[in-house]
């Protein structure tokens, strides 16, 4: 699967959860780290943990397993597929650290185009 197919697999699964505001960012061009990050807000702690849940066992269910999860200091989840991290946050974490213009206004990295 690629790390498109990957992303595309995990905003379908947000989504079925009822994720919020999901965007997915390709950021193959700025970091070496990943080359998408899915961003989505979830309306409480509960639900987030929710569509994390969703989405690690629909991705299981493709053959594809994270490399680890991580839950930040409250408000904050992520699963690192490698070349695909989701990040599931509550939205005042989201609107505090703002991954979309981040990511967004970074210059492309030219080593590695």
């Amino acid at each position: 699967m690629t790390a498109g197919e990957k992303a595309a697999k995990i905003v379908e699964y947000a989504d079925d959860m009822k994720a919020v505001d999901i965007e997915s960012l390709d950021v193959h061009e700025k970091t070496s780290i990943t080359s998408y990050m899915v961003v989505c807000t979830g309306t409480s702690d509960t639900h987030a943990n929710a569509i994390i849940e969703r989405v690690r066992e629909k991705m299981r269910e493709e053959g594809v397993r994270p490399s680890r999860r991580d839950a930040t200091t409250g408000g904050w989840l992520l699963l690192d597929y490698g070349d695909v991290i989701l990040h599931v946050m509550l939205e005042e974490r989201r609107q505090f650290y703002d991954l979309e213009t981040l990511w967004s206004t970074m210059r492309v990295d030219p080593s590695l185009q």
